[in-house]
């Protein structure tokens, strides 16, 4: 019997209790990545809905993102803008200031990342508050991006991430929802 795209991806994805401080469970990637027909489900379930359309651009933010932002444009036929932290970008950048959970911090793209009207997927491994995600669409559009979606593997809904993105009219698109995180 063939599993579900749940089932294959909740049994791919390790759990890790207390992670980074008590009280948090941390859902880490890094199994799934591991498991070749996880990943490739994953991607797939990810690019589907915009296969045979335009996309300009993939955008991953650090460091998940990254790696399913790859994936995602190499077989949407798309360039690749890496969303860093502070610093880390060897050419002119752009940044905007974002919310953590615990403080602010700060992301960063090439200034020459995108051009005004080129249509965007937004990329990372999962949604909770929102905050980076929403530093990453106000910096985007800060450049001119048209943002097409939000894409994650993972939402965590009862921390209201995937609203906040909503609530900017960005589509968010997700593969599991763990309740209670």
């Amino acid at each position: 019997m063939k599993s579900s795209l749940e089932d294959t991806l909740l049994s791919s994805i390790r759990t890790i209790p207390d992670y980074p401080k008590p009280g948090i469970m941390f859902r880490d990637i890094t199994t799934l990545l591991g498991n070749a027909r996880a990943f490739r489900r994953a991607i797939d379930e990810l690019v589907h809905p915009y296969a045979g359309t335009k996309i300009d651009k993939v955008a991953g933010i650090e460091a998940r993102g990254f790696i399913l932002g790859g994936a995602i444009a190499h077989q949407l036929s798309s360039g690749f803008i890496p969303i860093r932290k502070k610093g880390k970008l060897p050419h002119e950048t752009v940044r905007v200031a974002y919310s953590l959970e615990y403080g602010l911090d700060e992301m960063e793209m090439h200034k020459d990342a995108v051009v005004s009207g080129e249509k965007v997927i937004l990329v990372d491994d999962l949604i909770a508050t929102g905050g980076t995600a929403d530093g990453a669409v106000r910096l985007l559009r800060q450049m001119g991006a048209d943002i097409v979606a939000a894409c994650f593997i993972i939402d965590l809904p009862e921390l209201g991430g995937r609203r906040k993105l909503e609530a900017l009219d960005v589509p968010v698109r997700t593969l599991i929802a763990y309740e209670g995180h």
